[in-house]
């Protein structure tokens, strides 16, 4: 029996004289998976994170943010900045809802007329978004 291919088919392989062999891991990944959908990966990412609601402060807790609000305008309108914990809620850029953070920071002023609060780094916070505030006391004070 003479098949059509015996001429060809006991040839060794053909190497060529100027290319190197492809290392295998090279070769491989010219079979990896192709990704038809770009950026898909990332918007599925994004719609999984998780944000929270801004909570509703009932008027008790509100009263106490504006005496404390009151005593730290008191302190920052004598041109010190006043060291305290903060937590306030951060809008999220990108989707409904946000986060809520608490730092420890230097507040320069309280603006009441706009409802903000300058931090020494110059960044502002409404004060509407505040959850609690507690002053702290600098390290050179006794």
């Amino acid at each position: 029996m003479h098949g059509k291919y015996d001429d060809i088919i006991n040839m060794e392989r053909p190497v060529s004289k100027r290319h190197p062999p492809m290392p295998l891991a090279n070769r491989a990944a010219q079979f990896a998976p192709f990704a038809a959908l770009t950026g898909y990966e990332a918007v599925i990412d994004e719609a999984a994170r998780l944000t929270a609601r801004q909570i509703e402060l009932d008027e008790d807790a509100k009263a106490e943010i504006n005496r404390q609000l009151l005593a730290l305008a008191a302190r920052t309108d004598a041109g010190e900045p006043v060291q305290v914990e903060l937590t306030w809620f951060e809008p999220d850029g990108l989707k409904l809802g946000g986060a809520y953070r608490t730092e420890t920071v230097l507040v320069r002023r309280v603006d009441q007329a706009y409802r903000l609060l300058e931090l020494s780094d110059r960044s502002l916070i409404e004060i509407d978004r505040v959850l609690n505030i507690s002053q702290k006391r600098m390290q050179n004070e006794k």
